[in-house]
This record gives structure tokens, C-alpha cells and sequence, in this order.
């Protein structure tokens, strides 16, 4: 992800949604204290009852949460978010559209079905929050204290994602909070019997130079260290070209043309946000330009066109299973 990217999760919603959402909450608590007001000794009994079903968790900032339990209606607010959600069973109730995406990630598509969008990269919109009436808030990276105030006053809410971006720890704090840390405990073991599994079938592409590039309408640009995919690309031993080794907030600045061979590798995957639009039709002109084709990896018949919502946004459990898969078929012993 882009600083620009990571900025943009930091805007606020409009004030009006703040406002709509400050209301309707502060109507609903008034609506809960004026049906608690009786003497009806059994409510104690039901509110201990009540807190008894809640857990403590420790955020991604450090901050405890108490949440319930066993969490029924869920919001995802960023694509990990939801990609973990999935990966453990559990189908959110609401959802924020993915990076370049109208709603889920295509490679999610599926699976999230159905889920109500709730807000987009910029930020989450209050007002769809309220109405989908949640239990527990994931609240992915978001860092406006502003916003999350809001989002608090609706539900618990999460940060689930650190400043490392690690999938593998959003997954287990994912799974504290919603009640399924032995399934995620079970995923991450899968994970990594997949990943020796897939590089015992590369055989002598194990341990070979692959570079990850989004193109966009601005050009292309390569993933850095610090992100979802290259964090995959460690586990299974890859070695990574130039400026692909450098830490970065998500992928490089555009590249021009003549910087093209700064993609190229042994293997190349490359690919655009969305699988059609503006991005994906000039993706196919790149591929016709004479600097592209100059690459060793192109003519060697090693690139693979990969979906960019999964290779090069913040991925997950999910994607990072799927990923795996299209680095054995590009790559593995035919």
C-alpha cells in the first residue's frame, strides 16, 4: 500500500455522518436506560450474564477491548480484515470496498457474497455502520482517533493490524476476538506445511529472483519490503531485485519506461488492481511496448499475470493460501 493509500485511510467522514451516528446511538443508549429503569431484580441476574460472555483483547495498539465472546454480527473495515473473517468461518455483516475495487476483492468475490458495503478506502461511512446494527468492529489499520471514537460508540471496536502489516498476527488477534483462535492456530499450521510443500515442488526455482509489479495508469511500480506479498515471498526463501529488498510503505513510486528493467527477474508476476477498467486495458499496451518485451524474465517465458487485489493490496490468510497456488503453477516442476 502506497503512503497516499495509507493516508487515505486516515480521512474522516463527512461531519454529517458523524453527527447521524452520534444521534442514533445516543438515542439508543437513552431507549436501553428507559427500559432498565424498572426494579426487576432479574436484569442484574442477565446483565451479569451478560458480561460473564465478554472477553478482553489486546488491539494492535496496545489498547484492551472488551468483546463478546462469540460475536455474531461483524464488520470488516479493511481487506485483511475480511480476508480473515472468512479464513476462520465467520461472513461479516458489513464490509469496506477494496483498493480499486467496488466491493470485495475480486479473488474474495465469492466467498463475501452478499455482504453490504459499508464504506471505501477513505474511511468507513458511519451512517451504513449504525444500521448494520454489529456486535464487534474490525477495524483494520485505521488510525483517525476521530473516527474510531465514532466507531466505538457503535460497537467494540478493533485495530487488528500493526504498523508491520502482519497478516499472520491479524489473524490470531482476529481470532481472539472472534472465538476462533484454534482455528487460526489450525490455519497458520496449514500455512506452513503448505509453504514446504510448495517449495519442494519448484525444485531448482527454489531460492530464485521473483519480482512483484502493479501497473496502474501512472505506470508501473514493484512491491517493496513491509507488505503482505513480500512477506510470503520471504517465507518461501525467494531472493527479491534491487529496490524490492528496500522497505517501503507498499510499492515503489511509478516507473517510467525506460526504467522497466528495474521489474524485471528470474520470475516476473504483474498485474493490475482490477481485472478490467482503465488500468487493465493500458496493462495490455504495456505489454506490446519494446522495453517490456527486452525483459529476461518475458522472454524467457517466465512472467505470470496475477490479480492485483491479492499479489499487491494488504492480502491475508486466504490470499496468502491462494498465492501459493499460483507460485506452484507459474513456477513448480512441470
Amino acid at each position: 500500500m502506497s503512503g497516499e493509500e495509507h493516508m487515505s485511510m486516515t480521512r474522516r467522514p463527512q461531519r454529517s455522518r458523524f453527527a447521524a451516528a452520534t444521534a442514533l446511538t445516543a438515542a439508543s443508549v437513552l431507549v436501553l436506560a428507559a427500559c432498565g429503569s424498572g426494579d426487576d431484580s432479574s436484569s442484574d441476574s442477565g446483565n451479569a450474564a451478560a458480561e460473564a460472555k465478554k472477553v478482553s483483547v489486546t488491539d494492535a495498539t496496545g489498547k484492551k477491548v472488551e468483546v463478546p465472546a462469540a460475536p455474531k454480527k461483524v464488520i470488516a473495515l479493511s481487506e485483511m480484515d475480511l480476508d480473515s473473517s472468512l479464513a476462520l468461518g465467520v461472513k461479516p455483516v458489513g464490509l469496506t470496498a477494496g483498493r480499486g475495487q467496488k466491493g470485495a476483492p475480486e479473488y474474495l468475490a465469492d466467498k463475501a457474497k452478499g455482504i453490504p458495503v459499508v464504506g471505501a478506502v477513505t474511511g468507513p461511512d458511519i451512517e451504513k455502520v449504525v444500521q448494520a446494527k454489529p456486535d464487534v468492529i474490525l477495524a483494520g489499520q485505521l488510525a483517525d482517533q476521530q473516527v474510531l471514537k465514532q466507531l466505538q460508540e457503535v460497537a467494540p471496536t478493533v485495530v487488528t493490524i500493526d504498523r508491520k502489516k502482519d497478516w499472520k498476527k491479524a489473524l490470531t488477534l482476529t481470532g481472539q476476538v472472534l472465538g476462533k483462535s484454534g482455528e487460526a492456530k489450525t490455519f497458520l499450521a496449514d500455512y506452513d506445511t503448505k509453504v514446504a510443500e510448495v517449495k519442494k515442488s519448484l525444485g531448482d526455482n527454489a531460492g530464485a529472483d521473483v519480482s512483484v509489479a502493479r501497473y496502474s495508469a501512472k505506470g508501473t511500480a514493484v512491491m517493496q519490503q513491509g507488505v503482505f506479498i513480500s512477506d510470503v515471498l520471504k517465507d518461501m526463501g525467494f531472493k527479491r531485485p534491487g529496490i524490492q529488498n528496500k522497505p517501503g510503505q507498499g510499492h515503489s513510486t511509478p516507473l517510467s519506461d525506460e526504467d522497466l528493467k528495474q521489474i524485471d527477474a528470474d520470475w516476473l508476476f504483474i498485474g493490475t488492481l482490477a481485472s478490467t477498467g482503465k488500468d487493465a486495458s493500458l496493462f495490455k499496451e504495456l505489454k506490446s511496448k519494446p522495453a517490456y518485451k527486452q525483459l529476461s524474465a518475458v522472454k524467457d517465458g517466465h512472467t505470470t499475470e496475477i490479480d492485483g487485489s491479492k499479489w499487491t493490496s494488504l492480502g491475508g490468510a486466504l490470499a496468502s493460501v491462494s498465492v501459493l497456488d499460483d507460485i506452484e503453477k507459474a513456477m513448480g516442476d512441470k
